[in-house]
């Protein structure tokens, strides 16, 4: 069984409130595997150019990572972006931002441990690592 399977699997078998984070972190994934945002890079370009640079550098870099606010996560990813991980997830958009603020950070800065964005399919590799742990 490969990791995304053991990712879902875990998914499948939370209870209704949880069932509302798996939704939440299919459409994450779904945001970092490239589907319409250019995956891990198209990402933290889209971060800096709508003014999140200093914050996004801390993820990406090896210091530590500066905490990023769920006003900062809807100007970042936009509002269309956030009102969709709500609708598929079953939040409210404030909630989904809320959480996109606890574990943005640590999610990037997990998948660039090199202190660079790596380019391929390697960063996915390190994601699914991180999530299978966060999600034990």
């Amino acid at each position: 069984m490969g990791i995304m399977d053991e990712v879902k699997e875990k998914f499948g078998r939370v209870s209704a409130a949880e069932s509302k984070s798996g939704s939440l972190l299919s459409g994450v994934m779904e945001m970092f595997s490239g589907q319409g945002t250019g995956g891990l890079q198209g990402l933290v370009s889209l971060l800096q150019q709508r003014g999140l640079g200093d914050k996004v550098s801390s993820w990406v870099g090896r210091g530590e990572n500066r905490p990023i606010s769920p006003e900062e996560v809807k100007q970042g990813l936009g509002s269309d972006r956030v009102r969709d991980l709500a609708s598929r997830s079953g939040m409210s958009e404030d909630e989904v931002a809320n959480r996109l603020s606890q574990h943005l950070p640590d999610f990037v800065d997990k998948m660039t441990p090199d202190g660079q964005v790596p380019e391929g399919g390697s960063w996915l590799q390190r994601g699914m690592e991180f999530l299978k742990d966060r999600f034990q």
